[in-house]
């Protein structure tokens, strides 16, 4: 079959199309994951004492699932990442329910762990399977970066930060334009399906009147947000190899490291940093106790519930973090903790996935886009000042300038 060329009109409008279409079923398969995460979360939330001890059981079944059944899939993003750097060309099917199915499990038990890594390997492999029947000039690559924005876009309904994320996530400092039609589609139809089939988006009005003053401090806490990011994204490589040197079998090291993480989780304030994170968020946005070493706990304890083989992601306990850190850098800056709270739930994120755009329109997305002047301050603070390190082991490295010549070259076609 002829491969319908990139730079066709014909081409781009039946992408579009398509997008349209991909985006509403992967906004429905993240609203029935997403919904049900929910539940899973205020259901543990009810039974605590009985579900923490779980933890190594539940790490058992997650592990002789993958090793039974998973092949590819146990790779998780890092084989999204291959299909998108052209090194494999499937995802497998399985992944779909292996990935909902352990993420749900561990959340169930407990975990501290995320959900968006969920949502974009499965909006990757719904994409990735759909791609296959068309034949498209780098359709591969087109299809599997539409698929993760739609993932993105269905859980959080940010299209335009997940369009974003999506593009600029694969390689730092580049933006995956040629897939920018059917990303854009695809991430607003599947925002708008999720929220229609009963999905709800976090978001937090707040005022905040613009000052030279509040600036500079945004400056400085981005920095600080940046460094934390980075470090969590360091840490979670290192606990990784760390924990699989320990401990070489997958079966064993999941049981024996769960039964410490079960320990740790009942014994600091009775599983206040299980899940999502989404207690702190809620939190450190509502005036309530944010503890000064919230931030630290979570991010300790998501590394090693990653680190020892359960599975989720690792964004909302990025905001999670994020979050209850400005909380309590807005004693020492003097500055309302809700500001401070949303820039550390936007620059956290970015520093450790090493995204600059993505963050900043979340900020503007949950919070508000008359405060992008302090979600761009703060994100250039972070960015400036990580090194490079990120959650994603097989993210490449480019430049933006590289990222403007191709966007020349696309629009001179």
């Amino acid at each position: 079959m002829k491969e319908m060329p990139l730079k066709s009109c014909r081409t781009q409008l039946f992408l579009a199309v398509l997008g349209i279409g991909i985006g509403c079923m992967i906004g429905a398969i993240t609203m029935v994951f997403g919904s049900a995460l929910l539940w899973i979360t205020e259901f543990r939330g009810k039974h605590i004492i009985p579900l923490i001890p779980c933890i190594p059981i539940a790490g058992l079944c997650i592990v002789w699932f993958y090793e039974k059944f998973g092949d590819r899939s146990k790779e998780g993003m890092n084989l999204v990442l291959d299909v998108a750097h052209r090194n494999e060309t499937t995802i497998p099917k399985r992944l779909i329910p292996l990935i909902i199915g352990s993420t749900w499990l561990t959340h169930f038990v407990g975990g501290s762990a995320g959900r968006e890594g969920v949502a974009v390997q499965i909006g990757a492999a719904v994409s990735n399977q759909i791609g296959k029947r068309f034949a498209i000039e780098d359709g591969t690559h087109i299809f599997l970066v539409t698929g993760m924005a739609a993932g993105f876009a269905g859980l959080f309904q940010t299209p335009v930060a997940a369009i974003f994320f999506a593009a600029e996530v694969l390689v730092v400092g580049q933006l995956a334009l040629r897939a920018i039609v059917p990303m854009v589609t695809a991430a607003f139809s599947a925002a708008w399906v999720s929220h229609f089939l009963g999905l709800e988006k976090f978001t937090v009005a707040f005022h905040i009147d613009f000052s030279f003053m509040l600036l500079l401090q945004a400056f400085i806490m981005g920095i600080i947000f940046g460094v934390v990011g980075t470090y969590f994204a360091k840490m979670l490589r290192y606990m990784k190899q760390t924990c699989a040197h320990i401990i070489p079998n997958a079966k064993l090291r999941i049981f024996v490291f769960g039964i410490l993480l079960a320990i740790l989780l009942f014994t600091l304030h009775y599983g206040r940093y299980t899940g999502l994170g989404t207690n702190l968020i809620s939190d450190a946005f509502s005036n309530q106790t944010i503890y000064p070493y919230d931030w630290l706990c979570k991010a300790l304890l998501t590394g090693f519930t990653l680190a020892i083989g359960f599975q989720g992601g690792e964004v909302t306990p990025l905001f999670s973090i994020g979050a209850s850190l400005g909380a309590v850098l807005a004693i020492f800056f003097d500055v309302p903790i809700t500001f401070a709270a949303a820039l550390g739930y936007v620059a956290v994120f970015g520093s450790a996935t090493n995204t600059f755009f993505a963050p900043i329109f979340i900020g503007m997305e949950v919070f508000g886009y008359d405060k992008l002047i302090y979600f761009l301050t703060a994100c250039v603070a972070a960015h400036i000042f990580c090194h490079h390190a990120s959650i994603y082991g097989k993210q490449k490295h480019g430049s933006y300038y590289q990222t403007v010549q191709n966007a020349i070259k696309i629009f001179q076609k």
